[in-house]
């Protein structure tokens, strides 16, 4: 099921995603991180990944990028312009790293290395992608700089990571992803620690990036008030599984899976008095060692009943609209959805109306 409405020029989606898994062997036992997450993304277009710590969306990232240990298994299929690339070999991703994709990842400080200046940092992808002297790849740096905003450039690239503010950083990693023109760049909670001034910044930055080379933009956050107005489509993850996933104006305005109904109502919203208590989600994610049988959210659901608990839902369209896809027995909006302490006796899953 692809996302996008508009197909590319060759009709091909430049990323395509399919029945991925990603487990990860421990002392436990075998970590279930992605469990059979698929999709297509064309150029140009924003797919926002959310859910809570744990939920798996950060590890989706990086095993399509094939930044994974050695102890995770990965099955399925990723195609990046229609080469596979899941079991490709570190030396043939170094191809790709940088060059075709990029990450901004979510902590600059410990992304970047302190004991390198910033110039250098930059200039390690130019040299290993494209053939430039010293001197070229000094000016594309700083040129790089100039372009995500940084004050005084020239200065910034003498100077260390930790000389620098959390939101230059940020922008610097930017720089950094942005050095060989990639066709497809992972944003892993860009805004993490940045005062919400930053964030804007940080955000319409990136935007500003993706329109101007055409990009197409995976970004990762635990805020749905983060991909609001700024992705395309939304893919709501929850314990290694989408739960839900439509473009964004679908989303918002039809959202059916009770866990992306909880996601919302967490954002604080600017009509609550100062100092309100914020709505948190009840419970805790499942132990993905051992996860529960069922829907994996039916502990969390105020909407559970009986069925949820021993079956888990399949991931179905809405009969409305064939690209809004959820995983629920009792989607919000219709009849069946009503509160577990409310009802005792349901007679199966329900139908959304039409």
């Amino acid at each position: 099921m692809s996302f996008a409405d508009e197909p590319s020029s060759n009709g091909q989606a430049l990323l395509e995603v399919n029945d991925l898994y990603t487990t990860f062997d421990s002392d436990r036992g075998k970590v279930q991180a992605v469990r059979g997450v698929s999709f297509n993304l064309q150029r140009g277009r924003t797919l926002g990944v959310v859910g809570e710590s744990g939920s798996g969306k950060s590890v989706l990232s990086r095993s399509i990028m094939g930044l994974v240990p050695p102890n995770a298994h990965r099955t399925g299929s990723v195609r990046f312009e229609g080469k596979e690339i899941l079991n490709a070999s570190s030396n043939e991703m170094r191809s790709y790293w940088g060059d075709q994709m990029a990450m901004v990842f979510q902590d600059p400080m410990t992304a970047l290395n302190p004991v390198l200046r910033i110039g250098a940092q930059i200039t390690e992808s130019l040299h290993e992608h494209i053939d430039l002297s010293k001197e070229q790849a000094s000016g594309m740096a700083l040129a790089l700089l100039t372009s995500v905003g940084i004050p005084e450039p020239k200065a910034r690239l003498r100077q260390y990571p930790h000389e620098l503010s959390g939101g230059m950083r940020q922008r610097v990693m930017i720089a950094i992803a942005m050095a060989c023109g990639p066709k497809l760049l992972f944003a892993d909670e860009p805004t993490t620690a940045l005062d919400v001034t930053v964030q804007a910044q940080i955000l319409d930055l990136l935007r500003a990036q993706q329109a101007e080379r055409n990009m197409a933009v995976i970004l990762v956050t635990h805020d749905l008030g983060v991909v609001a107005g700024r992705a395309d489509d939304i893919a709501v993850m929850y314990a290694g599984q989408v739960v839900e996933k439509a473009s964004a104006r679908s989303l918002f305005s039809a959202m059916r899976h009770p866990y992306t109904e909880a996601l919302l109502q967490s954002i604080p919203k600017l009509e609550m008095p100062s100092h309100s208590r914020l709505q948190a989600i009840g419970g805790r994610p499942p132990d993905l060692v051992d996860p529960p049988a069922g829907c994996k959210f039916a502990p969390r659901c105020p909407y559970a009943q009986e069925n949820c608990h021993a079956e888990e839902p399949p991931l179905i369209a809405d009969p409305n609209d064939a690209t809004h896809l959820y995983r629920c027995w009792y989607p919000v909006g219709t009849p069946a959805a009503v509160p577990a302490h409310e009802t005792t006796v349901l007679e199966g899953p329900a139908e959304v109306d039409a």
